[in-house]
């Protein structure tokens, strides 16, 4: 069986920390490097992890200002 992909495991704890509430609808999500630097992978990665976030509902990102948990999130 292959291993998770990383960014399929970033994406992974970001939607946990959501669905428990750690992560609040509106809350910002760290910044690409924040997560680049705390999970060791390249930026493309945590983009990938965050563009399945926003295509399955969890997050929106606003252009210029950040990616933020969405008001309904998973919705």
């Amino acid at each position: 069986m292959p291993a998770k992909a990383k960014w399929a495991h970033i994406a992974d704890q970001l939607r946990d920390q959501i669905a428990s509430g750690q992560l609040a609808p509106g809350d910002k999500l760290p910044s690409t490097a924040q997560l680049r630097e705390e999970h060791g992978v390249s930026a493309g990665v945590v983009r990938h992890a965050i563009l399945v976030l926003q295509m399955q509902g969890w997050v929106e990102g606003v252009h210029g200002v950040g990616v933020f948990v969405a008001e309904r999130p998973g919705g």
